[in-house]
Formats: C-alpha cells, structure tokens, sequence
C-alpha cells in the first residue's frame, strides 16, 4: 500500500474518535528509518494535549487498525503533539498562524530567498505577508515548500 494511501486509511480511522473529543488531527506520517517503519500521527487541542491523551489516541487508534489490518508491514505507532514549531499543513493552519512568527520555504526564490521567518501579518488564502524587520514578503502560498512556526529567543 502506498504512503498516501496509508495516511488517507489512518486518517479516517482516527477522525471520528478525535472529532468526538476535541482533538484536531494536525498531520500523518508513515516513514522508513533505518530498518524501521514509524506510523507518526500528530494531534494537537485547544490549549495543548497531554501525554493522558496521546496514550488514549494511541490506543484506540491501534485497536481500530488491528481490526482490518491495512498496513502489512511491521510499524512503530507513535501519536504526540506537533510541538511548539508546529507544522502549518493547511491553509486553515496559516490562517490561524496569522499574528504569529512563522518559518516558510519556497520552491523557488523569491525576493532573491528561498527562506523567510518573521510574522506572517496576513494571509488571504493566495498569499502570505510576512513581515521581517522592516521589509513585507509577498509570497504566493502555492510556491511555499514549508511553513512551520517558530520559536523567538
């Protein structure tokens, strides 16, 4: 089974539990290290999630994917917040990042950069503005490799 499709059977076997109990499904990762498989699953609510709750979703979501086995190789299931660089995936996430300081990649340059960190002051579903000292940085959402927030010492 592929990566993508493994991350799709996952998600829609961990949502309804999540949904129910008001975690926000932040994202799915399912890599190769070494010899090892890991089956990440990144989960994250209001006002932070607790070890309690990562062990409650790790729980019920092993138990789900043990009913109909979808993923033939052995895994290590990990479940944990996304972390204070949490990871923006999707738009609804830049929307909510606004006023935040944030940590972006391009594809390719822009304003002779592939890299930008300072606050993102808006985002209209196109185009992020990022704010680094006194310069704005217009950049097209679709050329964003990857947005993350960032940590200001």
């Amino acid at each position: 089974m592929s990566t993508a499709k493994i991350k799709t059977v996952v998600e829609e076997a961990v949502r309804p539990f999540l949904d129910s109990n008001g975690f926000e499904l932040v994202d799915v990762e399912y890599v190769k290290e070494g010899s090892n498989f890991f089956l990440r699953v990144f989960v994250d609510k209001e006002g932070g999630i607790d070890i309690d709750e990562c062990g409650r979703i790790s729980e019920f979501l092993s138990e789900k994917l043990d009913e109909n086995d979808p993923i033939k190789d052995a895994y290590f299931l990990e479940v944990s917040s996304p972390g204070a660089e949490r990871p923006l995936k999707k738009t609804q996430d830049v929307e909510k990042a606004v006023g935040k300081h944030v940590y972006v990649t391009t594809y390719e340059p822009i304003d002779k950069s592939k890299e930008f960190e300072g606050k993102l002051i808006s985002f209209d579903g196109e185009v992020m503005a990022i704010e680094i000292g006194k310069k704005t940085h217009l950049i097209p959402y679709a050329k964003v490799a990857s947005a993350r927030l960032a940590i200001v010492f």
